[in-house]
């Protein structure tokens, strides 16, 4: 047996398959058979055959020239796979494109990660809620915080934001919260720069309209301080 020469076919023979096609095949709508297509697609187009034929690729599937055929086919509808026109030295011909299929790879791994994150988030504020409550919330405060971030769309930033004016104003509830938030969405405020100017806006109505009333009146509204200093 020649072993150098074996060795040498092993390396000559490797082709490169994206980590991404591994991991997330299954998330993007792809069973294994239409998977190991693909991935004998990029084999073919690694080695320079741009547009390899169904005998091609039947002889490396467990599949006959009229099945690989169909299965290209769907793929190609289904927006995994492309045929375009390339140009070489002004002659045209028909060659195979794994763009569409990268694509969905990346968009899926992207989504991943901000799911990830925006998980984190919310275990984040989840904590964040329970150090300041001094307490486990109730499922009803937790469904109300999920509610705030999942139909509502407020960012975490402006959920702690909230919270750090409830615990400075002594009004350390879900209801109070709420307003707040409330009345941010209702004016447009999206994030914690247009928090901290509408919360300036709002004192300084309320010190031109506590210089109007008599020295001994009490004013019936609190004085708020949205947001505090820093983060």
């Amino acid at each position: 047996m020649d072993v150098k020469f074996l060795v040498k076919l092993i390396e000559n023979s490797t082709v490169s398959v994206p980590s991404l096609l591994i991991e997330y095949y299954h998330k993007i709508g792809l069973d294994e058979q239409e998977c190991m297509m693909l991935i004998q697609v990029h084999s073919f187009l690694a080695k320079g055959d741009d547009f390899p034929t169904f005998d091609d690729l039947a002889k490396r599937m467990s599949l006959d020239g009229t099945d690989c055929a169909d299965l290209l086919r769907k793929l190609i509808q289904r927006g995994y796979l492309s045929i375009i026109q390339k140009n070489d030295q002004q002659l045209y011909a028909e060659a195979y494109s794994l763009d569409p299929l990268w694509e969905k790879l990346i968009r899926a791994a992207y989504r991943s990660e901000t799911d990830m994150s925006v998980k984190d988030n919310e275990n984040t504020l989840y904590t964040l809620f329970e150090t300041e409550f001094g307490r486990p919330l109730s499922p009803i405060e937790c469904e109300t915080l999920a509610m705030w971030m999942d139909q509502d769309r407020h960012s975490p930033v402006l959920i702690k934001a909230a919270l750090r004016e409830a615990v400075v104003s002594g009004k350390l509830n879900f209801r109070y919260i709420d307003r707040i938030l409330f009345d941010w969405k209702k004016n447009g405020i999206k994030t914690l720069e247009q928090a901290k100017a509408h919360g300036e806006r709002i004192r300084s109505r309320q010190i031109r309209s506590s210089e109007k009333r008599e020295p001994d009146e009490t004013p019936k509204m609190p004085t708020y301080n949205w947001l505090g200093q820093g983060e």
